[in-house]
């Protein structure tokens, strides 16, 4: 007679609580971390998108706030046989960052390199604008 571990059970069990708890995933625990470093010239922020390729990624400038987005699709792999765990899906994240500076949109830059995406913000510059002329 085969004895059945025990510990297989909890182990299904721990699955399947993991996969309800999946609804009530706001996407902070999977959001994008980022850093954000002011200096007299702008902002440099640095985000973690690992598994993304650049045509995935959307980066917005509106105002003082810089959102970054990213999305992908699971690989439809051929296999030779049936999924026993299928744990990889459809993914996107989004993060929005308020910086505190008024920003200049012409001098951005963006690079992605190695599952890093940095982007350099200039700060507008103060004694800039257009002059309006007073009647």
């Amino acid at each position: 007679m085969t004895r059945r571990n025990p510990f297989e059970d909890i182990e299904r069990m721990f699955e399947e609580m993991n996969e309800g708890l999946r609804a009530f995933d706001t996407g902070l625990t999977r959001g994008v971390p980022v850093d954000v470093v002011e200096t007299d010239e702008g902002y440099v922020v640095t985000a973690d998108l690992p598994g993304y390729e650049k045509e995935d990624i959307d980066v917005r400038l509106s105002g003082t706030t810089l959102t970054i987005s990213a999305e992908r699709a699971s690989e439809e792999e051929e296999q030779d046989g049936e999924y026993v765990r299928q744990e990889r899906s459809r993914e996107s994240v989004t993060r929005s960052v308020r910086l505190g500076s008024r920003l200049d949109g012409g001098s951005t830059d963006a690079t992605y390199n190695n599952g890093i995406l940095t982007v350099t913000l200039a700060k507008e510059d103060a004694n800039g604008g257009e002059s309006i002329p007073i009647n």
